[in-house]
């Protein structure tokens, strides 16, 4: 996945060396900073914005039974947004909140289609981007169905080196399918 995130990087640097492009893309989005605390999608609402994240930091979550359930975690870099809900323009299934006082570029899902639309080479990027993430929904299925919970422990520290300064040992457990108490231990014999 590094590779596909080196090549849209490339992507992006070389299509905002396009005046138009660049012009475009700044007049459609808006720097917003949400403080600790801050829901950026609720459970339920449709998905009308995406968020990419300049600092911060974000969690994805479902509540189920009364419990919330972590399922993702996004840093500076990331973009956050439910994509069915965004897509299908239907109720979103989980909720996004910011962990730590965050900055983001917000653009509305609207305007994000008019340039992509516009700009073929957005429209390349947004692809890769989305093989990007149904590659990790893939090595993340596959982590969940057949890793032991240290190997995705040890995975999800590869990914982000920094998780466990920034976000909740309960969220963490709850992102590895563990409890607790198996993820202290895991950490204790560490």
């Amino acid at each position: 996945m590094k590779h596909q995130e080196a090549i849209i990087a490339e992507l992006l640097t070389t299509a905002f060396q396009d005046e138009t492009l660049r012009n475009a893309y700044y007049e459609a989005v808006q720097q917003k900073q949400f403080k600790k605390g801050d829901i950026l999608l609720q459970q339920g609402q449709v998905c009308r914005y995406s968020y990419s994240i300049l600092s911060g930091v974000v969690r994805g979550y479902y509540i189920k039974d009364g419990r919330d359930i972590t399922t993702s975690f996004n840093f500076a870099d990331d973009m956050v947004m439910s994509l069915e809900s965004a897509t299908r323009q239907t109720p979103s299934p989980e909720t996004f909140e910011v962990l730590e006082d965050t900055l983001v570029e917000e653009i509305s899902v609207e305007k994000l289609m008019v340039l992509r639309e516009r700009f073929p080479v957005l429209e390349k990027i947004w692809t890769l981007s989305a093989e990007s993430y149904a590659i990790w929904l893939e090595e993340r299925l596959a982590s969940l169905q057949f890793a032991t919970a240290k190997e995705r422990y040890e995975q999800l520290l590869a990914r982000y080196p920094e998780i466990v300064r920034k976000v909740q040992l309960s969220h963490i457990a709850s992102y590895l399918g563990i409890t607790l108490e198996t993820l202290s231990r895991i950490r204790a014999k560490g």
